[in-house]
């Protein structure tokens, strides 16, 4: 008779207690993560999966800068000019990007170098990893290797170009995906502030504790 296979257990979710030493990168991902862009679109035939976000196949020119006309001489056709009329000024990454990184704490790594804030505006501009990724990936900074931060830096700007270089066509899409993404991000800095209060209490009842010697 055949084995059952072990369910494996639950990724943690932000506010959970991590490891001293940082969270096991294998735990990073609920479900694997999905492949490159290029080979997703490579098998879906350029097609957007269903509430995933990794850019589709697209042959036209990307939006202009906000203030500048689109024009179909430029390449743009009418659908594009209604969307560019319909989202104004907005282009992808201008959500996240008035975003800060207040209360997102990057836990201490000895073993690798890199900016902690350029990482984590990278990651909060990431519209394909979800909010509890984001966190995990955080919290298993020290366990990651230079090679994996490195990369793991790549990918993410590499994404943020691709989706930036869409043509106007995506922009409702984008808006909506990067405008829930904001929103993650914001609760991870509330959650934050939450276990920084919860733990200077915890420092002070042990504070009391032992003054009073108990």
């Amino acid at each position: 008779m055949a084995q059952p296979i072990p369910t494996p257990p639950t990724p943690p979710r932000p506010g959970d207690p991590v490891p001293s030493g940082g969270l096991d990168p294998t735990q990073v991902f609920g479900t694997p993560p999905p492949p490159p862009p290029q080979a997703q679109g490579q098998q879906t035939g350029g097609a957007q999966q269903d509430g995933g976000a990794m850019p589709p196949t697209d042959q036209g020119p990307p939006p202009p800068p906000p203030g500048v006309k689109a024009t179909k001489e430029m390449g743009f056709d009418d659908e594009d000019l209604k969307i560019l009329a319909e989202v104004g000024n907005y282009r992808f990454g201008s959500l996240t990007s008035v975003l800060t990184n207040d209360n997102i704490p990057v836990p201490a790594h000895p073993e690798t170098k890199f900016d902690d804030q350029k990482f984590l505006t990278l990651l909060r501009g990431s519209i394909s990893l979800t909010r509890d990724e984001k966190w995990r990936i955080i919290m298993a900074i020290p366990k990651l290797s230079q090679f994996q931060i490195d990369e793991l830096q790549k990918i993410l700007d590499e994404e943020r170009h691709k989706f930036s270089d869409l043509s106007p066509k995506h922009l409702l899409q984008l808006q909506k995906l990067e405008q829930k993404h904001a929103e993650d991000w914001r609760d991870l800095q509330a959650i934050s502030v939450q276990q920084s209060a919860r733990g200077q209490e915890q420092d002070q009842a042990a504070e009391i504790r032992k003054q009073l010697g108990l």
